[in-house]
Parts: C-alpha cells; sequence; structure tokens
C-alpha cells in the first residue's frame, strides 16, 4: 500500500483544499473523505471559464458582482457536499464535511466595524451559510471578532472550522468557545468541530525572522508546533467522551521551498486527525509511491525542543502571521469580486 491509500491506511484522513468537481471525484475515490474551500479556489475555478453559463444565469437576474461570487461559493460547496454525502451518512455526522469560508471582508483594514459588530455578522452569516446543510462546515477565522463568535455559532448548532490558528493561545480561546457554545445546546454531543492549525508558514516565518535557531531545529518549528497542539487537543478533548472526535486539521502542508521533499508535512504530520492537501501535493504524494507511517506523536529530540523553546518567541510569531494571514485572508476575496465583474463585461460580448 503506497501513496495517498498508504496515509488514510495509516491514520490520516484526507480533506481535499479544493472544490474542483472533477479533483472531488479524483479523490474521493483516493480515499479524500472531505473538502475545503476559499476565495482563491473559486476564482481558480471561475478563471477556467467551466462555469460561464451559471455566472451569465445569476447575471441576467439583476444580481450584483459580490452576490454573484457568494452564489457560485455556495453552488460549488454544495456540490462538493453532495460527493461527501456518503461519507457524513457512513460516519454517523463524525466526517464527510466540505468547510465554508464566512465573509473574509469582515478582516479587512477598510471595515469600519467594532469587534463586537464584527462578531455578530459572523454569527448572522454563519447561521445562514448553514441552513439547510448537513455536511458543510462553516469556517471562521481565529481573530478577536472571530473568536467572539464562536460561543454563539457553536450553541446555534453549527459545525466549525476555526482558521488561521498559528499558536496555542489561539487554539485554546476557539475551542473553550467552542465547548461554551456546545453547552448551550439542547445535546452538547451533537458538537463537531475542527481547529485548523498552519504549518509551513510558521518555517518560512523562523527562516527568515528566527536564523539563530540550530539547523536541526530550522524548519521542524511548523511541525513541533502542530504536533503540540494536537496532543493537547486530543488529551483536552478525550476528557469529554463525546461521539464525534474534535480534531486538528494541519492546512497549509504544501512545502513552499522547491529543495524540500514535496511530502515533508504529510509525512511528519501522518497518523491523526485531518490534512487539507493542496491538489498538487496531494498529487506528488502519489507520485513518490512511499508507504506512510504514524509520525505525529515522534517528537524531535529534547535538543531540538529545548532550542526552539529559547529562542522562538510565539507571541510575536503569532502577530506577524496574523498580520499576513489576514492580508491573504482578505485580498483574494476583492479579487473575486473583480473577477465577477471582468466576466460580466466578457459575458455581455459574447
Amino acid at each position: 500500500m503506497i501513496g495517498l491509500q498508504s496515509l488514510v491506511a495509516c491514520g490520516t484522513r484526507l480533506w481535499l483544499d479544493s472544490i474542483d468537481p472533477v479533483l472531488v471525484q479524483e479523490n474521493h475515490a483516493l480515499g479524500a473523505t472531505g473538502a475545503t474551500s476559499n476565495p482563491i479556489i473559486i476564482a481558480d475555478l471561475i478563471k477556467t471559464g467551466r462555469f460561464d453559463s451559471e455566472i451569465k444565469t445569476l447575471i441576467g437576474q439583476g444580481l450584483d458582482d459580490s452576490t454573484v461570487a457568494w452564489k457560485m461559493t455556495d453552488q460549488l460547496v454544495s456540490r462538493a457536499e453532495a460527493v461527501f454525502a456518503d461519507v457524513y451518512q457512513r460516519t454517523h455526522g463524525d466526517d464527510g464535511y466540505v468547510s465554508f469560508e464566512l465573509d473574509p471582508l469582515l478582516e479587512d483594514l477598510s471595515c469600519s466595524l467594532s469587534i463586537a459588530e464584527r462578531a455578530a455578522r459572523y454569527v448572522e452569516l454563519g447561521k445562514s451559510w448553514n441552513a439547510g446543510h448537513v455536511n458543510r462546515m462553516i469556517k471562521v477565522p481565529a481573530t478577536p471578532a472571530g473568536l467572539a463568535s464562536l460561543e454563539e455559532l457553536s450553541a446555534a448548532g453549527i459545525t466549525l472550522n476555526v482558521t488561521l490558528i498559528f499558536s496555542t493561545r489561539q487554539y485554546r480561546a476557539a475551542r473553550d468557545a467552542v465547548w461554551r457554545g456546545a453547552q448551550r445546546r439542547k445535546d452538547p454531543k451533537t458538537l463537531k468541530s475542527v481547529y485548523s492549525i498552519f504549518v509551513s508558514r510558521i518555517d518560512v516565518y523562523t527562516a527568515a525572522k528566527v536564523p539563530e535557531l540550530t539547523p536541526a531545529a530550522q524548519g521542524l518549528v511548523g511541525i513541533v508546533n502542530a504536533q503540540r497542539i494536537w496532543a493537547e487537543n486530543n488529551a483536552w478533548w478525550g476528557s469529554h467522551h463525546l461521539p464525534r472526535k474534535q480534531e486538528i486539521v494541519f492546512a497549509s502542508t504544501g512545502t513552499k521551498d522547491p529543495n524540500l521533499p514535496a511530502d515533508k508535512y504529510v509525512s511528519a504530520l501522518a497518523g491523526s486527525d485531518i490534512q487539507t492537501n493542496p491538489p498538487a501535493t496531494n498529487a506528488a504524494v502519489q507520485k513518490l509511491g512511499k508507504s506512510y507511517t504514524r509520525r505525529i506523536d515522534q517528537n524531535p529530540t529534547a535538543e531540538v525542543s529545548a532550542d526552539i523553546d529559547a529562542k522562538v518567541d510565539f507571541t510575536k510569531l503569532e502577530q506577524t502571521l496574523m498580520e499576513e494571514g489576514l492580508k491573504k485572508f482578505a485580498d483574494p476575496q476583492k479579487a473575486l469580486i473583480q473577477l465577477i465583474g471582468t466576466k460580466r463585461a466578457e459575458l455581455a460580448k459574447a
């Protein structure tokens, strides 16, 4: 057993970091049990021209560019949900989800709303986009406003994916808010939540900002950080004895350095919870033809851990990566809306 089949067999659940209908079908057949979406993914699909007729229909309804963008997102996510519905049913709601990202423009610098107002908007949007979907996972960022919305969203029975997590502090704040909300449900045991830890971006940060790390530690900070949060999450939720798993999603698992093995993070985090791998990373895993074994709980040496703890300021790391992350979060939504405007002009001439 090799490649993605081997990865799944050793305990990893695979969610495709795309909702391309073709890739969803292909990866479902290879063992993927869910998928995730974001504005970049939606824009890349629209650029292919494969969905021009649907866009033209929406434009014909008199909808503005932003509304067309959201309608297309809703339609594409819904199609992926249909593919993974069998997984949702087979696992009794423990898997088979497709993530739907709430409006990233709530985190744009130009947004004049207060944190409380943004949080209220997240709750409103979460309830609206979740309505009528059993295996849709509402994606909320671990920002002040996003974190402030989690208790209400969880209390409303919504399945959550808390994203843009770089630190243990963010993870704990998200987890605690989700659990507070779950305890306000009629039955807390209906809870399903995941926490998306970004991995490779951390190593890009330390390479640039913490060059004093030893060669043995440099390039391992993202993995160590993810392993530590995974271990805490496993122990914390394990004590609550819920029927559904509250899991870590290992995100940003593609390597940024072409000199590194394409499966660096895939291999290091294999064996538990969920990986949302980019299509190119999954393709590379298949091409490599390796057999994977559980490594998620194989920690580095004490010397490497001590070096990381002595030299990496995780508070500063979180602050820097969140600033970068929010720009990457909001700008693609603006670009998606602009793309719809371009499509509108092109289709009008066709």
